[in-house]
């Protein structure tokens, strides 16, 4: 039974859309395609864990020059020619760990997006192509965040992931502020903060790695938002770890951790040919 039925969720009725955003507060394991399909939440599910069981996302944007600092093995990283911008880590429901592994994802269904993902979501790993980045983000978090209608099927979840990319275009927010890469400027999470607060809410999170130096160097935003994908949702703790690290090799714990706020922090710039060494 673990098949394709989370596509059925399309045609639900109202009522039944309704009973799969309840949430629910069992075991994380053992949810089948049944329960997807007609978002069951009687003594059945005793022992299971509703698929939309989660309140929160978290939209992630990721500075690639930042990215770059927390590998362990430089050659691992690189930073395509036509990336010279924030791009997306993710769009996670905050949830446990199991997720519906009963649809997977096939190129065609976002060939339509390709272009604009290349650009705004790839992969800075060399040896995963940018759309084994997009189907291992589906696989562990979209197929997550199916159970609401405007991110039911990979299509959506992606088209949804690059209009949030277009509504927080914070590189434009921060040079409008003064707030630009460089290898000599450092920056306090509190003057940050209160340039981008009025775009992101005041819940978001600035987040850091220690680069070769030492130093504190801007690595991710996480944007906290509801399930209708308004500002501010309230969350307490981090998104899992264990998903969150398996899209880097090269790297055993989780990346990023918020910015100290007493502490100095870089801004790097990109550099295509040293993208782990950008001020060498």
């Amino acid at each position: 039974m673990w098949c394709s039925v989370l596509p059925l969720l399309v045609g639900l009725a109202p009522a039944v859309l309704f009973l799969l955003q309840l949430p629910d507060h069992t075991d994380a394991q053992g949810v089948n395609c049944e329960d997807y399909k007609y978002g069951r939440q009687d003594s059945e599910l005793h022992d299971k864990k509703h698929p939309c069981s989660w309140k929160c996302l978290l939209f992630t944007l990721q500075w690639p020059a930042g990215f770059c600092q927390f590998l362990n093995n430089e050659s691992l990283c690189r930073i395509p020619e036509n990336v010279n911008n924030w791009t997306i880590h993710g769009l996670w429901p905050l949830r446990g760990r199991s997720c519906c592994d009963c649809w997977p994802m096939f190129h065609s269904d976002v060939q339509e997006l390709e272009a604009e993902l290349t650009e705004y979501w790839p992969s800075l790993l060399k040896i995963k192509s940018s759309f084994h980045f997009w189907k291992d983000e589906w696989e562990k978090h979209g197929a997550c965040a199916a159970c609401v209608e405007g991110l039911n099927s990979p299509l959506r979840y992606f088209q949804i992931s690059l209009k949030l990319r277009r509504q927080f275009d914070i590189h434009k927010v921060l040079e409008a502020a003064g707030v630009t890469p460089s290898c000599e400027r450092a920056y306090k999470v509190p003057d940050v903060r209160q340039v981008l607060a009025p775009h992101l809410g005041d819940k978001h999170e600035i987040q850091c790695v220690k680069d070769h130096k030492d130093r504190q160097v801007w690595f991710q935003v996480k944007i906290p938002l509801s399930h209708n994908l308004t500002l501010g949702c309230d969350h307490h703790g981090n998104i899992d770890g264990e998903l969150e690290s398996r899209s880097y090799p090269g790297r055993t714990p989780p990346p990023g951790h918020p910015c100290p706020p007493e502490d100095p922090f870089y801004y790097l710039p990109i550099d295509h040919e040293q993208p782990q060494r950008p001020c060498d």
